[in-house]
């Protein structure tokens, strides 16, 4: 995920966040429970709390943009080749870290691979 498109969802999960909070404004008072009143002031000042937050994301993303971009574009292709040898991720085991550093990539049996039971349609694994 590139810095662009983390202040782009953050922007756009603000914006959403506000959006309920202006219809709000526009009706009347009465009925509003306290539930409510609390819930908006709460988002009320997570916006003014965020925007400085926010505004200071967004410069220093700008500021990495070109050597991200440089990284992508010398790195990218040898990325590439690299996941081309790998293949499927889910045949590995987790990668464990040895007291010396090193880190040992471990690769599951067949026994292993037969046992993944699939996830129920619709469901991730997190």
């Amino acid at each position: 995920m590139t810095p662009m498109t983390l202040i782009r969802t953050v922007c756009v999960l603000t914006v959403l966040g506000a959006a309920p909070l202006a219809a709000q404004d526009a009706t009347e008072d009465e009925g509003r429970s306290l539930m409510e009143e609390g819930a908006r002031l709460f988002f009320e000042g997570i916006q003014r709390e965020m925007g400085p937050a926010l505004e200071g994301l967004r410069d220093r993303a700008q500021e990495m943009e070109p050597a991200l971009r440089q990284f992508v574009e010398e790195m990218g292709p040898a990325l590439r080749d690299l996941m081309g040898e790998i293949g499927d991720l889910s045949a590995f085991h987790a990668p464990e870290v040895l007291p010396n550093g090193d880190i040992l990539l471990r690769r599951k049996t067949p026994q292993e691979m037969q046992d993944v039971s699939p996830l129920p349609e619709g469901e991730i694994e997190l």
